[in-house]
């Protein structure tokens, strides 16, 4: 331990979260804190290795167990984390936006062997044909769970590593989680973190923040994406800290959580520090412990305005949670940027058909791109990395390295799916997604699978699906609808024609739908994508939406809905400082003071439908102008 109380490895070194969990074991350190409820470390390791023995009795033998983990951020989240861990099986993480038959085939395609859920959650299964018998799904506000639970409390984690109840001996080899992510094809994709790959980046994160034994990491993103895991959970795990745990993220709860569990570092995606600058500024925004926050999407302007007003400098970062690449943002990022890459990485924009690397961007005085037919492709990664592929998907693990074109160009490399261009100084800038890929509120949608449920609505013969800039992070879905002969848009039919698809997620529905005539075509007959994403609802055609909300920060803490809580790390968690393949992230500079710029609560889209004005365009550009992403709309 170094003088200042930094752990300089983080319990020795451990090359598996197992062997972190059992360092925990004989600290009567606070390890925990949700509410009243206070858990020390020592009765951490004795809650998993409990439920660890459990899993003994439960799981078969023959082959590494999966556990579908369907909870919010509540203390049972990271002791059945560390109860796979101890047992030597993984977690999947299932997402409780997901709906009917997606939530289904979620559990079915990970091949959950055990469900752990709770009462809230419970409604969502109902009616499902699930994988797992009703005597493996374990609620855990149950008194059933209690009493089940019983005869193995008092197990160690010495007990359980020693081979108890013929559990598997984890190495860093051993998959530890399974995450979803969306795939152009619309197939399910978890990618899959090892127990190695897991430990090395609690290890290099805790390090690099300087992550002390009495710091507390503030969970407040959900746990069944990599952000909350992998960037909050882990590094705690690592240095000896605690966590303290909100069960979905509050915008006005996040101060207060902050100084009631002394919180100083969390993790954040998308639009979460956008909500907590739209919440009203008070004098004493700056009374509170946190030292740093650590995410992706929250841009420069936002960065800036959060550690203005509340003190605290946030890391920003691009990376792929699979491992396979992440760009660093340095002190002399201009605006717009993202970054360089890290000290050896190989990162480069190549043609995502050949993959030949493009031109560098060339930009005017106001950071305008001048050449960016010549110059935007897809961002690879030439070198190293850490992806360890998607479970049962080999069809998607050999995308992501297989070679382009007649000579197989990029075989072995990383190809992030993401466009990028490069400028003549080395930095990237983000340019948009692939055709087919969506990030809304930090949730990873792939267009086709939307389209296939659209494609059912009766007034539409055709139906195409494509991203348009959100304001202020990520992604909104836009929908160009052509209608059949004689058919008029009804926006209550429409809404009405949505709310009855049970397979339609909370965050899929349009938040735009143009009507035309004909879906615009390439010279093969292909749907002309590209041109209907240029034009976004800046077209000539009728447009309709769902207003994204008020303006005013002061009406609204949207994200205390649980259908708005931000999806964290799938696939854009933050790269992982010094972690094998995920380049170091040093922190974002505070910069100049900048004007507060006109917040915005997102309703959930699909609600309503109104016509889409003259005056509603002229206000939502001025929104993208405050933010610093009118740019975006022209790529």
């Amino acid at each position: 331990m170094a003088a200042n109380g930094t752990s300089r490895q983080g319990s020795s070194g451990a090359a598996t979260v197992a062997e972190l969990v059992q360092a925990q074991w004989g600290d009567h350190r606070v390890g925990a804190k949700y509410g009243d409820l206070v858990l020390t470390h020592h009765e951490l390791a004795g809650g998993a290795a409990a439920r660890a023995a459990l899993l003994g009795e439960l799981l078969p033998h023959d082959a590494q167990a999966h556990l579908g983990v369907l909870l919010g951020n509540v203390p049972e989240y990271p002791l059945w984390l560390s109860a796979a861990a101890l047992a030597g099986a993984a977690v999947a993480g299932i997402n409780p936006t997901r709906r009917g038959p997606e939530l289904a085939r979620d559990i079915s395609h990970t091949d959950c062997a055990l469900l752990i859920t709770e009462r809230a959650h419970l409604p969502l299964l109902a009616g499902l044909d699930l994988p797992v018998p009703p005597e493996r799904i374990l609620v855990v506000d149950d008194p059933a769970y209690r009493e089940l639970l019983g005869p193995y409390e008092g197990t160690t984690p010495d007990e359980i590593a020693a081979g108890s109840g013929g559990l598997r001996t984890p190495t860093p080899a051993t998959r530890m989680l399974l995450y979803f992510t969306s795939g152009s094809t619309g197939a399910p994709k978890a990618a899959l973190c090892t127990q190695g790959r897991l430990a090395a980046a609690g290890h290099s994160l805790a390090g690099f923040f300087g992550v002390r034994r009495d710091d507390v990491h503030y969970l407040c993103m959900p746990m069944f994406h990599g952000n909350a895991v992998i960037a909050g959970w882990a590094p705690a795990l690592a240095g000896g800290a605690a966590v303290a745990l909100r069960r979905r993220f509050s915008a006005s709860a996040f101060l207060p959580d902050v100084r009631r569990y002394g919180a100083t570092y969390f993790t954040y995606v998308g639009r979460a520090v956008q909500y907590l600058l739209a919440t009203p500024p008070s004098p004493d925004d700056r009374d509170h412990p946190l030292r740093a926050g650590f995410g992706t999407e929250a841009g420069a302007v936002d960065a800036a305005r959060f550690a203005a007003r509340f003190g605290v400098r946030l890391t920003e970062g691009y990376g792929s949670s699979e491992g396979g690449a992440a760009i660093q943002r340095t002190p002399d990022t201009p605006p717009g940027a993202i970054g360089r890459p890290a000290p050896g990485a190989d990162l480069a924009v190549v043609d995502p058909e050949t993959g030949a690397e493009l031109p560098r961007a060339r930009l005017d005085p106001a950071g305008r791109l001048l050449n960016g037919e010549q110059s935007i492709g897809e961002l690879v990664n030439r070198g190293r990395s850490s992806f360890e592929g998607y479970w049962r998907n080999p069809e998607a693990t050999a995308a992501r390295t297989r070679g382009r074109g007649e000579g197989r160009v990029g075989a072995g490399w990383y190809w992030t799916g993401d466009l990028f261009f490069r400028d003549t100084e080395g930095f990237f800038h983000f340019a948009g997604r692939s055709d087919d890929r969506l990030r809304v509120d930090s949730e990873n949608l792939a267009a086709g699978v939307i389209e296939n449920i659209l494609a059912r609505y009766a007034p539409a013969e055709g139906v195409a699906v494509y991203a348009v800039p959100d304001p202020v992070a990520g992604d909104q879905v836009m929908a160009a609808l052509a209608l059949r002969e004689g058919a008029v848009f009804d926006p209550d039919d429409f809404v009405a024609f949505l709310a009855a698809q049970p397979d339609l997620g909370t965050k899929t529905a349009p938040r735009f739908v143009r009507t035309v005539a004909a879906l615009p075509v390439t010279a093969t007959n292909k749907v002309h994508r590209a041109a209907l994403r240029r034009a976004g609802f800046r077209c000539p055609d009728p447009v309709w939406w769902s207003p994204l909300g008020s303006a005013d920060p002061a009406t609204h803490d949207t994200p205390d809905r649980p259908d708005t809580s931000g999806v964290p790390g799938a696939p854009d968690t933050p790269g992982v400082p010094g972690a094998p393949g995920t380049p170091a992230v040093p922190a974002t500079p505070a910069g100049p003071a900048v004007p507060p710029a006109r917040a915005v609560s997102p309703a959930p889209a699909g609600s309503a439908y109104r016509p889409f004005t003259a005056g509603d365009r002229a206000a939502l550009l001025a929104l993208y102008r405050d933010h610093d992403r009118a740019h975006l709309l022209d790529r």
